[in-house]
């Protein structure tokens, strides 16, 4: 759907922290019995949608979005997406970050915190509108991530949320075309921009994007932008927006080791700190299990557990190029629908693959471990490791992509005499035992 552009865009707005009281939205007028009607809104559309449009129960231990104060036009597109009740991370930030605290939030993928900066972003330009004019390529929002993948998913999450508004989302992605981006940055107004660091950089020292009117900058992933190496170019790009102090600063990571504790405090403002994590390093909802095998076993086994399994979204995780590009071509003679996803695979391939597993058309993904953990699909039902992995930790971002928003899934390890003893090391950082099945030589 297009959006309408509004004629003069508004100047950046005053400090940010001067703590604004939120507006108070889908305010009702009286009716002739004297009851309160919720007066209707017209969206950019030309559509009429009330907040009565939209009924969720109230429910003991649940929080509902109506229950944030959020502007009409939010609300309609969070009905629109299906959602109802506030996930545990945005239930726990949406009240001081929509007063435009600072916030560090400790989070896993999978629990709905795209949503909670998102939201709490775009309320606050809804609510204040900045006043003058300004050029198109000042943003007023930035969201940094370390991954083309979930940049591309951030910015389609924010496409969903700005529907019914001429809030206009720009993505800054590396191993995609340079001058279409460029190019919707000099003819689109841009309020929010979603960006990997490198080519943001590119653009913002060649003065294509300013960044010297931001008003909220998050910086999601953290500690994988450090452990990628992209921290530098991290430095570099906030020190072009404004001080800490007038702009509202977000930053999210799964773990927090020194490094990333040092970099909160020295980006944040006083900020609110929330802790949104399983108490176990993996999820409780995966059964997860491990098949002790001889190699010649692991693909007849593989090409069962598919079969059986059906239609199932799958994802089979390999450790190098060429033992995905051998099992892909394996899955494809056994007649099975499936694509592959490697450092080889070009960007707009990648991106098309992706979306086609979204919808069902790829029913079974072949990746490695760099590719794999750009992959944040939902209804993932079985993830295989077709050899168990040299790092025990990309063992737990691998399950993860199984299990997620609730949904029961299932993990299957093959492990040979060749890498059995990761067994115990990998126990050991999630923290339980895993079980182990041996598989008997078929005859």
């Amino acid at each position: 759907m297009e959006k309408q552009q509004e004629a003069a865009r508004p100047a950046s707005k005053g400090p940010k922290r001067q703590r604004r009281p939120r507006r108070k939205h889908n305010k009702s007028s009286a009716n002739a019995t004297g009851a309160s009607t919720p007066t209707a809104e017209e969206t950019p559309n030309g559509e009429l949608w009330s907040i009565k449009d939209f009924k969720v129960a109230e429910v003991e231990g649940k929080v509902r979005f109506h229950d944030m104060n959020l502007p009409d036009r939010v609300m309609k597109a969070i009905q629109t997406m299906g959602f109802e009740y506030c996930s545990e991370i945005q239930a726990a930030t949406l009240p001081a970050t929509l007063q435009g605290y600072d916030l560090i939030g400790q989070a896993q993928t999978g629990t709905g915190k795209t949503a909670a900066f998102l939201i709490a972003m775009i309320s606050d330009f809804l609510d204040y509108p900045v006043e003058g004019e300004r050029a198109n390529n000042f943003p007023r929002g930035l969201i940094i991530a370390p991954t083309r993948e979930l940049a591309l998913q951030i910015a389609d999450e924010a496409e969903k949320l700005t529907k019914y508004t001429n809030l206009n989302v720009v993505s800054l992605v590396g191993g995609m075309n340079y001058d279409k981006q460029r190019q919707q940055l000099e003819t689109e107004f841009v309020d929010l921009i979603v960006a990997t660091p490198g080519r943001l950089l590119d653009f913002a020292r060649s003065k294509k994007v300013m960044l010297n009117k931001v008003e909220c900058v998050v910086l999601d992933e953290a500690d994988r932008m450090l452990s990628m190496g992209f921290i530098p170019d991290v430095k570099s790009i906030i020190r072009m927006t404004p001080h800490k102090e007038r702009r509202q600063t977000m930053l999210f990571s799964a773990t927090f080791p020194k490094d990333i504790q040092a970099l909160a405090r020295q980006w944040t403002f006083h900020p609110k700190e929330v802790s949104v994590v399983p108490k176990e390093t993996t999820n409780k909802n995966i059964d997860q299990v491990i098949y002790t095998v001889s190699n010649n076993q692991k693909w007849p086994i593989l090409k069962k557990l598919i079969e059986e399994n059906g239609s199932q979204r799958t994802i089979i995780f390999a450790n190098r190029r060429d033992e995905t590009r051998d099992l892909h071509e394996k899955l494809k003679k056994a007649n099975i629908n499936c694509a592959m996803l490697s450092g080889e695979v070009s960007q707009d391939k990648r991106v098309k693959t992706l979306a086609k597993f979204k919808d069902g058309s790829i029913q079974v993904l072949v990746a490695t471990d760099v590719a794999g953990r750009g992959i944040h699909v939902d209804n993932i039902e079985l993830v295989v490791n077709y050899a168990l992995p040299d790092d025990p930790e990309d063992y737990v971002h691998r399950i993860g992509r199984t299990g997620r928003g609730g949904e029961q899934g299932k993990s299957v390890s093959f492990a040979t005499e060749d890498d059995s003893f990761m067994i115990p090391e990998i126990e050991a950082t999630i923290g339980t035992s895993i079980r182990c099945e041996y598989v008997r030589d078929q005859d």
